[in-house]
């Protein structure tokens, strides 16, 4: 899915009060943590992961990694929270 920058904008202030709900440690990406992303994509659309080690190219690579992998488009990448957006079939959320 194709976001607008009006729509990555909206996105980011809905973002802004969420809190992360998964964590990735020191192990990484594993397929445990893909799927818990993708179980709560599924449940809220948008969610925060904090994903923790590693220089800034590692946490973008997981990033890229994660939206590849579930079809999610990355809003944003701040430090080492990343946004994720994926539509659900109950559209929960109205981008404009």
């Amino acid at each position: 899915m194709s976001i607008s920058a009006k729509q990555k904008q909206h996105l980011k202030a809905l973002a802004h009060a969420l809190k992360p709900v998964v964590l990735i440690g020191s192990n990484g990406l594993t397929q445990a943590v893909l799927d818990e992303i993708e179980n709560a994509l599924a449940y809220h659309e948008l969610i925060k992961v904090k994903i923790g080690g590693g220089e800034r190219e590692e946490r973008i690579q997981i990033a890229e990694e994660i939206s590849s992998s579930l079809k999610a488009d990355t809003i944003q990448i701040i430090g080492r929270v990343g946004i994720f957006y994926r539509p659900s079939d109950k559209k929960k959320i109205q981008l404009p």
